[in-house]
């Protein structure tokens, strides 16, 4: 059955439309897909995607970072270099600086879910007119719960 044409359907087709007009494909077609699932029988999906689906996102784009050292074109050797130059460990630094703070955003997210709306509203702006990408929201939340205090 299909669903009805509320005003989230149009919100979300607001929102695809202006992500296609800000060239962002991939929140074009993330918005495209729950359009799909709201308007088929696989809207009965959406609480395990609401539960899981952040879960499901990081493995996948954890996966697609790690294919350099799986197919072999990163060598310990490279790994190695990442130690030798002060960018690299700069690198390093901000890459755990910024794992911390992802960790810190899910919490709070979990604890406080009235900021994730705001959270979406910014990062679609950042996103649409400001030529982000949606990797935001997490990494969002942990330095908003450096600024409101809660971890």
């Amino acid at each position: 059955m299909f669903a009805q044409f509320d005003i989230t359907f149009f919100i979300l087709l607001a929102l695809a439309a202006i992500c296609y007009l800000a060239n962002n494909n991939s929140v074009t077609f993330a918005v495209l897909l729950l359009l799909l699932f709201k308007l088929t029988p696989l809207a009965t999906f959406f609480p395990f995607l609401n539960h899981y689906g952040l879960t499901i996102g990081i493995v996948i784009l954890t996966a697609a970072m790690m294919v350099p050292l799986a197919d072999g074109s990163l060598n310990v050797k490279m790994i190695l270099s990442s130690f030798a130059s002060w960018k690299s460990i700069v690198a390093i630094a901000v890459g755990i600086l910024v794992s911390w703070l992802g960790a810190r955003g899910v919490t709070t997210l979990g604890a406080n879910p009235t900021i994730i709306n705001g959270l979406i509203v910014g990062t679609l702006i950042g996103v649409a007119f400001f030529k982000g990408i949606p990797a935001g929201p997490i990494i969002a939340a942990g330095i908003l719960s450096l600024m409101i205090g809660k971890s």
